[in-house]
Parts: structure tokens; sequence; C-alpha cells
């Protein structure tokens, strides 16, 4: 998540070139983003994983809300997927050069089937805000440049996380819309180039608490990273094609602060990506397959896709400007 969110930089009014490690860095901006994760096959079986399994859709389910008699009850059964679907909104602003601030509002579209009864679950997710400071920012230069952010931020319990089904029994923490815990976050990006090569580091941690039932999320890293290369298409269109590596492990649920054995995972993902640019539009896309994945009890991990559009303005003024911009950093 966080790893999507550092590719913007203001534009040079007089000659129309970009400066900044990638276009629009260091300009506020609002994008829609679309995430498709799924989890199918069960690797102690010696079954595969697909990334579109049967009748799965990766941007929308074929019902919202729906339950066919679900019961989380894993036994083998080759046809059983979870696919985690997120449309979100995504807003960052400058209150100074080297002080951002994002927000994130998902709308979550969660489908579970196991031994043919599928549920389907939509609705608001967790809204999440992060602080990000800029250590480093040497982007006004030709040739190398660089940039390290460093921040943090939290998770608030906006999503529902109290959904039954009829018989009145909560269905798991993970096929609810939110988690119903308030989650803090840290994290750090590196942003490097060297003419038209670059790379961007992210890592970040999550350590989250409990909600009314007890039941919560083990602490949580993950590591996004990209190798990209520039590609200027005329004055206007510059495109980024890169290698993405992704990188999570958490030890999964809890509750009354005990490990459950659910949903714990320890995958490594890898793929293409190709990131547009066009005047201040932006279009950023992603798709990654599994490398390693740890065995579970539960359907493997089979991949991940992400698309974006965005559009960034050309900031000139900050809200915060003496106390953090005569800061002497590099």
């Amino acid at each position: 998540m966080l790893g999507c969110g550092v590719l913007q930089a203001s534009a040079c009014d007089i000659c129309g070139c970009f400066m900044g490690i990638t276009p629009y860095d260091n300009q506020s901006s609002f994008s829609l983003m679309h995430r498709y994760r799924i989890f199918n096959g069960y690797q102690a079986l010696g079954q595969s994983a697909r990334f579109f399994p049967d009748h799965v859709r990766p941007f929308f389910p074929t019902h919202l809300n729906q339950d066919a008699g679900y019961a989380h009850r894993h036994q083998g059964d080759p046809t059983d997927y979870e696919a985690f679907r997120v449309v979100e909104l995504r807003g960052k602003y400058f209150l100074a050069k080297r002080l951002e601030l994002n927000a994130f509002v998902p709308y979550v579209m969660n489908t579970s089937q196991i031994n043919g009864r599928q549920l389907n679950v939509a609705g608001l997710g967790d809204v999440t805000v992060l602080a990000g400071y800029h250590l480093i920012r040497a982007i006004e230069t030709a040739g190398v440049q660089s940039r390290l952010i460093v921040g943090g931020g939290v998770k608030l319990p906006t999503g529902s996380f109290r959904r039954v089904n009829e018989a009145g029994r909560r269905y798991p923490l993970l096929n609810q819309v939110g988690t119903g815990t308030t989650d803090g976050f840290g994290y750090a990006n590196y942003i490097g180039s060297f003419h038209r090569v670059g790379l961007s580091v992210n890592s970040s941690y999550r350590l989250a608490s409990r909600n009314a039932f007890d039941n919560g999320l083990a602490p949580s890293t993950a590591t996004f990273a990209s190798l990209f290369y520039r590609v200027p298409v005329g004055q206007k269109v510059q495109l980024y094609p890169s290698a993405q590596f992704f990188y999570e492990k958490t030890k999964g649920e809890t509750f009354e602060g005990r490990l459950t054995g659910e949903h714990a995972m320890n995958n490594a993902l890898l793929g293409p990506g190709l990131d547009v640019y066009y005047q201040n539009f932006s279009l950023n896309t992603s798709f990654q397959l599994p490398v390693y994945t740890a065995r579970t009890n539960h359907p493997a991990s089979a991949g991940r896709m992400v698309l974006a559009v965005g559009y960034s303005f050309k900031q000139t003024r900050y809200l915060v400007h003496r106390a953090v911009t005569k800061a002497t950093f590099i």
C-alpha cells in the first residue's frame, strides 16, 4: 500500500519538463486505486494456485453481500478460494516541501468460498491516515537524485466488524470489511535514480490493538521494491516500466492476545509494472505472482494486481513554512 503512494513532482512551467525523481514528485494529488488479491490451492495437498480461479471476478464480485450457507472449515476442497478487492480513494497533501499528509478511504469487497459455499461482504473499510517527513530531498539536480521519507500513521476502526450469519454467528475477522482495531504504522521509503534508472524501496511495520471481541492481528511487516526505467515519449508523456517485488509476513490472527493460527502469511511476489504520466494525469499498474509462499492450512497466495488513476496539482504554496522548510537537511 505505501509503496504505491510515493510516485508524485513539480513541473517546470517554462520548459514543460519535470523536476524530481518521478513526475509529480512533491505535489499534492488524489487518486483512485483498485487492488485485487487472490488466495487458492492447498500447497500441502499438491494443489497449484491460480490467479483467476473459475468464476472469480477480479474487479467486482457477482454479489456484494451474500451468504450461501458459508462455514469457515478448510477441508482441502480444490475449489476453495479467498478474493480480496479494494477500491480506494487516496489523497496526498504537502503541508510543507518536506512534510506530506496522506489519507486512504477504502471500499472493501471480500469473497470467500469454502466447500462450495460462498460468502460475499462489501462496505466501507478502515480509513488510514499517514504523515511522512522527507529527511533527504535531493531532487532538483540532473543525473543522480535521491529522497528518503520516514513517517507513521494510524488505521481507524471505521469499517464494520460485527457482521453475522442468519444464526447470529459472527463471520471470521478477515471476512469482515473492517477489523474493529486501531492500528499504528511506521514506515521508511527510499527513492533514488541515476539518469533514467531508478529504485524505490519501502518497508513498513504495523502494530494492531484488539477489538471489542478481543480479536486482533499479530504485528506485521511488508516490503515493496521497484526497479524502474524512464522512457520519455514526446514532450508530454513519460513511461516507467518496472520490475516490482513485494514481501509480507505476519503470524496471523489473535484472540485474547494469543495466536489462533488463522491467516498466518509469509509470502514473496514478483512481477512487472508500468506507470504512465501525461501532463498532470497518471496511470499506475502492477501485476505480481508468488515466488515463495510458506505452507499453511489455508489457500496459498496466488498473486496481486493493482490499477490506479491519479491527478496531481501544481502546488506552489504550503500551510507550514518556517519551522519545517528552514531545517538544515540534505
